[in-house]
């Protein structure tokens, strides 16, 4: 049978006040009470109930944090990153993969405000967040993570995508390429749709320069071997001589699929460019250049972000602005001559 606050009480002949005094203000108690109280608990093997203490204080020490996708490890770093921020504060982060799919996001949302969590940090599936806006109306502040927007309903922190994507187009063209494929999707996510923008705005200003765009179902290495076994399946003539992957793991897929048809090479043949810059982005068989987005600062930020908007961050000199938007970075390696 658990131990209860009780037990602790009676083991060390003092009131369960004190002992409530001594788990949330030990300051206000005898410093011989906490010695005997803290003795009672370590004997007695008692473990404070948080969950029920959230429910009378109205907010647990928890922040829900919602990704695209878990296995993606841009995501995995935003997350470390916000879990940095959060340890400082004494809060943890609850992680939540809504796989891209938006019945799994509402789900976590649901969630997340039965555990009373103090905020909400999330990549949107969709462009539509009408859910969003409702929870923060609720009461619950939310914060968008790599993904920003053109008013000031919510606190946000993003990369320039439309700069990354016309980033690694104009470095295609740099290179003299001149067939260039964006692979990515689905277009409802706003990366994708940003992305592309930049790249087509980069490929636009290059006379002579086409942009052929492959639809994908999702962001992942097998569909970007997918995406890759469909070109080397063209004729030499009809298929592009570079491809911006929307992200590092459909230019992992690709690459895969274009070294393993024995005839191709990257990049004499087709150069390949993705965008994050995950850690093995650089140990490919063909180190892969990439867009590069600081992933870890990202996590770090959103936290701060809502910490403010909690009032429990410093408000000082140094407050952000409610919308952060950091410049992305171009890495070139091997896969596009570097």
């Amino acid at each position: 049978m658990a131990v209860s606050v009780r037990d602790v009480a009676a083991a060390a002949s003092v009131s369960v006040g004190t002992v409530s005094n001594v788990l949330n203000r030990p300051a206000k108690v005898a410093p011989a009470t906490v010695e005997r109280v803290l003795h009672a608990i370590e004997q007695l093997g008692f473990v404070r109930n948080d969950a029920a203490r959230q429910l009378r204080a109205g907010r647990s020490r928890s922040i829900g944090l919602i990704v695209l996708d878990v296995r993606n490890p841009f995501f995995t770093d935003v997350a470390r990153g916000a879990e940095d921020r959060a340890a400082e504060e004494g809060m943890t982060v609850l992680l939540g993969n809504s796989d891209e799919n938006a019945s799994r996001e509402g789900s976590y949302l649901d969630l997340f405000q039965e555990q009373r969590v103090n905020g909400v940090l999330i990549t949107p599936v969709a462009e539509d967040i009408t859910r969003l806006e409702r929870l923060q109306a609720g009461g619950t502040p939310v914060v968008l993570v790599d993904r920003h927007t053109e008013d000031d309903a919510f606190c946000s922190v993003a990369v320039d995508d439309v700069e990354g994507g016309h980033l690694a187009g104009a470095h295609l063209t740099a290179i003299g390429r001149r067939r260039i494929a964006f692979v990515g999707g689905p277009p409802s996510i706003r990366q994708v749709a940003d992305r592309l923008l930049g790249a087509r705005r980069a490929v636009d200003a290059t006379p002579g320069a086409t942009l052929e765009v492959i639809e994908m179902t999702a962001l992942t290495v097998l569909e970007g071997r997918r995406a890759g076994e469909g070109i080397v399946s063209r004729a030499p003539d009809d298929r592009p001589d570079a491809i911006f992957a929307a992200n590092d793991l459909l230019a992992v897929g690709l690459l895969q699929a274009l070294v393993m048809s024995g005839d191709l090479r990257v990049p004499d043949d087709i150069a390949l460019i993705g965008y994050d810059d995950i850690d093995f982005a650089a140990a490919t068989v063909v180190p892969l250049s990439s867009v590069r987005q600081p992933a870890s600062l990202i996590g770090y930020t959103a936290v701060d972000l809502l910490l403010r908007e909690l009032g429990l961050a410093d408000d000082g000199e140094s407050a952000q602005e409610r919308a952060v938007l950091f410049r992305p970075e171009l890495v070139v390696r091997e896969s596009t001559g570097g």
